[in-house]
């Protein structure tokens, strides 16, 4: 039995619905079988109420403020002044060398890992976010102050992540195509761990009365906002020619005012946050991942294909699930493709079967083990 300290910056056990958050959930959960394991990490407020979780408050935003400026003085990632606590950092200095493992939750969580801590460090990264960054800045406007915004982060997680190849034991990627990206020297540091999903129910059934396109994720999330608009601005009119009925759904949590601003389209309709997919399944011709701005494993291909339904990418998100789902290069080819499942029974039919045979090697019950035997 290890003595364990799992640090990430969102509470693993709030009710927000979000990639991360489940991530976490689901590693501590696992790893407390078997170990002694504490929590700690940023919330809504400071709660000790719980045995061995450790929920500290997040700054004001004028103090959170002065973090980043700190951060860009410093030339780290933005991101660390706005997921710093200084009270949750001598939190962790003070009780560090009590444990035989530090785990790291997403980069973020490094800047709370002590200087002298001598056990084993690891660090689940999932993906090589740097990249993600740099593609963000290609994607944004010349006029957008975002852009540039993402170009210095780009550039500040990069050195980032060169120092957590140096100075981790274990460093746990997603993605077989990220590991490639990685150095050789550092190839004995990292594990490739999959992204997983909970159940595998197949709710999909062909018909010719499917009228819905699904689209899930946080639309807080740039990359998906960016999707979304792009989707309903240069997408689906077209798409409404072809299919008048068309309904485009999206699942996950959005801000007011782009809720507002894009409720005004036709067919469109944001279900906000739901936890059982099964009725929006239903009617459906398709999930969408018609990212521009992607690296790793998408969550959402992997939640669509555990329904077995047919899922259509962007050439940018298929590229690790080989012929497992649909890709497209244009916007022509997107509508075309759509159109196809709608009427194709057999290549509908076809594409649903492989996506629930490909996704039987993403489920918790066989990835879990996985961070027990690193541990």
């Amino acid at each position: 039995m290890k003595k364990i300290l799992f640090i990430t910056t969102r509470n693993p056990f709030s009710t927000r619905f979000s990639g991360d958050v489940i991530g976490s959930r689901k590693i501590i959960n696992t790893l407390k079988k078997n170990n002694s394991l504490d929590v700690v990490s940023l919330g809504e407020k400071e709660d000790f109420s719980q045995k061995n979780i450790f929920i500290f408050r997040e700054p004001i935003k004028l103090l959170k403020l002065l973090y980043v400026i700190k951060s860009l003085i410093y030339m780290q990632p933005l991101q660390f002044g706005l997921f710093y606590s200084e009270e949750m950092k001598r939190f962790i200095i003070d009780r560090a060398s009590d444990y035989d493992v530090i785990f790291c939750y997403h980069i973020r969580s490094i800047q709370y890992l002590p200087k002298h801590f001598y056990g084993k460090k690891i660090i689940e990264m999932g993906d090589l976010i740097s990249d993600n960054y740099k593609q963000t800045f290609y994607s944004l406007n010349i006029l957008n102050p975002f852009k540039y915004i993402f170009f210095l982060e780009s550039v500040f997680v990069k050195k980032i992540e060169k120092n957590i190849l140096n100075n981790f034991d274990k460093i746990i990627l997603f993605s077989k195509n990220e590991i490639k990206k990685i150095d050789k020297l550092f190839l004995k540091k990292i594990v490739h761990i999959n992204v997983s999903i909970d159940k595998i129910k197949r709710k999909y059934f062909f018909s010719k009365d499917n009228s819905k396109i699904l689209f899930i994720g946080n639309l807080k999330y740039l990359p998906n906002i960016l999707a979304v608009k792009s989707f309903i601005i240069e997408t689906l009119p077209n798409l409404r020619e072809k299919i008048p009925n068309i309904k485009f759904e999206v699942i996950g949590e959005i801000s007011s005012f782009n809720k507002f601003l894009l409720s005004f389209y036709k067919s469109v309709k944001f279900r906000g946050v739901q936890t059982n997919l099964d009725k929006f399944i239903k009617g459906s011709i398709c999930g969408l991942a018609n990212l521009k701005i992607a690296t790793g494993i998408q969550g959402k291909i992997l939640t669509y294909m555990s329904y077995g339904l047919p899922v259509i990418c962007s050439n940018k998100a298929a590229q690790n699930f080989d012929k497992n789902v649909i890709s497209y290069k244009e916007n022509h080819d997107l509508i075309n493709l759509i159109v196809k499942l709608k009427d194709n029974k057999k290549i509908s039919n076809q594409i649903s079967k492989k996506s629930i045979k490909f996704v039987k090697n993403y489920s918790w019950k066989k990835i879990g083990r996985q961070y027990i035997k690193i541990i």
